[in-house]
């Protein structure tokens, strides 16, 4: 018995908290949900009341939403070394560029894959400004490498790379060469391919390859 719990779908954002469970290294127990049915049953209410995954449980705390799950973990197993030491500086590029993440690239990836990016006399009411000047950004700040923050990997590359990856094989980002090679140098790690096979083995076998889905 662990007190790490995972509540996840194959189809979902859930593959994030999963690979970043893997680079943790810590045992943990999944919990497969189904969307319409156990996903909106009165248990998994009680873990998270949106009905969404993913979800984790670690002793008597709940955490949800794939960003903070990651910088959660990553606090919380600091011998995996997936976040900057609180008190270093380079905790502050690890923060913008894990909420730019989750803020700017997931609002306006979302929002084209929708068809609902904010026309132009109105860019400037909205957190990303526009599709294309996150795009920019984001190539610029991955240039350098090899990482989002330089040398080392951290929980911000899991979270931002998942996005990318996603994107790229979706058609809603596309396959820029700084984009594609970051996306592969972290597509090589162990946790990753771990998580991959993992998720992939829990796909319903009618339906082999994953499709986005909104939880």
């Amino acid at each position: 018995m662990t007190d790490l719990i995972l509540y996840t779908n194959p189809m979902s954002r859930g593959r994030i908290a999963r690979w970043m469970l893997e680079e943790v290294g810590q045992p943990y127990e999944t919990v497969i949900l189904d969307y319409g049915t156990t996903m909106k049953g009165a248990d998994y209410l009680a873990v998270n009341p949106m009905g969404k995954v993913p979800a984790i449980r670690h002793g008597d705390t709940v955490v949800t939403e794939a960003a903070a799950i990651c910088a959660y973990l990553a606090d919380a197993f600091p011998e995996a070394n997936l976040a900057p030491p609180p008190t270093s500086m380079a905790r502050g590029p690890y923060y913008r560029w894990l909420f730019f993440a989750a803020g700017p690239v997931e609002q306006a990836v979302t929002g084209k894959s929708m068809g609902l990016l904010a026309p132009a006399d109105k860019q400037a009411m909205v957190g990303y400004g526009s599709y294309e000047a996150v795009i920019d950004a984001l190539e610029t700040a991955l240039r350098p490498g090899p990482y989002i923050c330089g040398e080392q990997f951290t929980a911000a590359d899991l979270y931002l790379g998942a996005q990318l990856g996603w994107g790229m094989m979706f058609g809603t980002i596309e396959k820029r060469p700084a984009f594609e090679e970051y996306f592969g140098r972290l597509q090589s790690r162990p946790a990753a391919r771990r998580a991959d096979e993992l998720d992939n083995a829990a796909m319903p076998r009618e339906q082999p390859q994953p499709t986005p889905q909104p939880a």
